[in-house]
């Protein structure tokens, strides 16, 4: 069967009121803990077997943009709580909880750090989350080496690594950073990584990009789109404010997937803009068994 994870929380606390732009959306967890809580509730509820920790924006850049660095220990544990008291709240539950290594400066930009500075703070935030996750996520990667450093940070507590990379809207099947799939496998290729995916890019390149990783690895692979509109790879970032958001139903999400399965995916699951209703359609897609994993057992 194929394996689903949750879907996007910015978007879905920015529906809700709270996550007015990427800059203040840690701060939800300080003023209204209880809403990331029942978001999480909702996934699990919805049919998510995994649910990650709502820490993408807690990294000692983005914290310092309000003043906030030095809180880096103690709201990545608030998310790890919360993610938790989540997962206590529903009965027999055998859901798993990914912990989030995101991208240490921005979404869709690649990071020109030095590997061991990058490996530094990724040190830092995995072991903030290790006691309280059952796997690593290191997600919306922009390049080969900010994956690599996150990945290796997080192979050290022993416990099973996802990489997820995101790729250029434009279907051109590179990383953001400009760098070829091939590159970004090779960067990781000595640590033990369990799982690689792409994820926040457009729904058509998560589906194309999933075909050629079942090609190049024996990985378990899979990805989540976002339902954001597309950019060039000429985007640039103007201030904090989120992206728009396209029409994109569940039901039309659940044929992109579809595809997806077909083309190799074993593990699915969404990105922004996807919230339960779509992760609720996709559980019915897989119970259904038009969701069928292909190609390699998924825990051989």
């Amino acid at each position: 069967m194929v394996l689903l994870i949750d879907g996007g929380m910015g978007q879905e606390l920015r529906a809700r009121g709270l996550n007015p732009d990427s800059k203040n959306a840690g701060q939800a967890l300080i003023k209204s803990p209880e809403v990331v809580r029942d978001v999480h509730v909702e996934f699990i509820y919805a049919g998510a077997e995994i649910i990650t920790t709502w820490n993408y924006s807690l990294t000692r850049y983005r914290l310092g943009l309000l003043g906030l660095d030095n809180k880096l220990d103690e709201m990545t544990g608030i998310a790890v709580e919360l993610a938790n008291d989540a997962r206590s709240r529903v009965v027999d539950s055998q859901i798993r909880i990914a912990g989030c290594l995101p991208p240490l400066i921005a979404s869709y930009e690649a990071n020109d750090q030095p590997f061991d500075l990058m490996l530094e703070e990724y040190d830092e935030i995995a072991s903030y989350l290790a006691l309280g996750v059952d796997l690593f996520l290191c997600e919306t990667m922009s390049s080969a080496s900010e994956a690599a450093a996150a990945a290796t940070a997080a192979a050290k507590f022993g416990k099973p690594v996802w990489v997820s990379w995101t790729l250029r809207d434009d279907a051109d099947g590179l990383l953001r950073s400009g760098e070829t799939l091939d590159e970004a496998l090779s960067a990781i290729s000595k640590i033990p990584v369990e799982a690689v995916l792409i994820n926040c890019c457009d729904t058509t390149v998560v589906g194309n990009a999933i075909a050629s990783l079942r090609s190049k690895t024996n990985h378990l692979v899979g990805g989540y789109a976002n339902a954001f509109t597309p950019i060039s790879e000429k985007w640039k970032r103007d201030g904090y404010h989120l992206r728009d958001l396209r029409d994109l139903t569940p039901e039309e999400y659940g044929i992109e997937v579809l595809q997806w399965s077909k083309n190799g995916a074993q593990i699915v699951g969404g990105c922004c803009g996807i919230g339960p209703e779509y992760i609720s359609h996709l559980r019915q897609l897989i119970d259904k068994n038009v969701l069928v994993q292909n190609e390699l057992d998924m825990f051989s």
